[in-house]
């Protein structure tokens, strides 16, 4: 085992409170990417300075404390390879985000658990039964709910975008767990953010422009809010295991809609009502199959932001 690795303590209240408010974190990321976004800040700017503000604030907390060691490396190409797969579902993240009610962006977020699935039984070959198949049907039943194929109720391109986050957070996930075995969980986070930033500049020249001062407070607060949300998630899992703590991902769900009722007088619609229970039960019962089956963490519930964010990020 890794010695740089964090030794694990089981307080399991206390890892659903960082969780929570990891997603609190989160949902107030993506409210302010669709404010920036107004304010006419490009998906491209809000990338590169979402990873830009993560580096200093990590790096120089590392220093502060004595840990910039637990940065070094064997697997760089990895790391980047992780970031450059991240990266792409941040972007689509964001432009759900920009493009959606909140609500709704957040829902689609997820269909990870789903993606997940299939990419174990499709691309790793690994066997599914009926059981979690028939889960991950449900799942995309209560897409097609929300979505409304044909009707036209939510962007085309938003709702593409959000399925879009969810495919490749879920490759992530798969990233991740191979990383962790060996890196240490803030390693992960800061090289995410260093070749993020690397990526997303060869974007600025084209993209980038002058803002006035509160749309560049916006800007800022987005890393803020992502860099603290990865830092919280990466905490809660020192404390509870994921199958524990990912129940409080579904939380993001009241602040987006709390968001969106505030904000833009966004209510959810009668389908996302009856859709968003589906997809979110469904990925509930995947998270929950899994750690049955493996006592472990798995790639289907394995959580970084971006994670949704990274998830978005998640």
């Amino acid at each position: 085992m890794n010695p740089s690795l964090p030794p694990r303590s089981d307080r399991p209240l206390l890892a659903l409170l960082m969780r929570a408010i990891a997603m609190l974190l989160l949902s107030t990321m993506l409210m302010l990417v669709k404010l920036a976004g107004e304010a006419g800040v490009s998906a491209p700017e809000m990338l590169f300075w979402r990873m830009a503000v993560t580096i200093p604030v990590l790096g120089g907390w590392l220093i502060l404390t004595g840990r910039l060691h637990i940065l070094a490396t064997r697997r760089m190409a990895s790391h980047a390879r992780r970031a450059a797969t991240g990266m792409a579902g941040l972007f689509c993240n964001v432009v759900a985000a920009m493009l959606l009610p909140l609500a709704e962006a957040t829902t689609f977020g997820f269909t990870t658990p789903l993606f997940a699935v299939m990419m174990a039984a499709l691309v790793m070959k690994q066997k599914v039964g009926l059981w979690r198949w028939t889960v991950v049907v449900m799942g995309f039943v209560g897409v097609l709910i929300i979505a409304q194929p044909g009707h036209a109720p939510v962007s085309a391109p938003g709702v593409a975008a959000g399925l879009g986050a969810g495919i490749l957070v879920a490759a992530v996930s798969f990233q991740v767990r191979d990383l962790a075995a060996t890196e240490n969980p803030i390693s992960c986070v800061f090289w995410f953010a260093f070749w993020g930033a690397v990526m997303a500049a060869i974007l600025m020249p084209y993209y980038a422009k002058m803002h006035p001062p509160k749309v560049w407070l916006l800007i800022v607060a987005i890393g803020l809010c992502g860099t603290f949300a990865q830092f919280f998630i990466t905490s809660a899992l020192r404390f509870g295991q994921v199958a524990t703590v990912v129940v409080m991902d579904y939380t993001s769900l009241v602040w987006a809609t709390l968001y969106g009722v505030l904000l833009w007088d966004h209510l959810p619609t009668r389908a996302t009502w009856l859709g968003a229970p589906l997809i979110i039960v469904a990925g509930m019962i995947i998270t929950w199959r899994e750690h049955y089956l493996s006592k472990a963490v798995s790639p289907t519930s394995a959580m970084d932001e971006g994670a949704g964010e990274d998830a978005a990020t998640k």
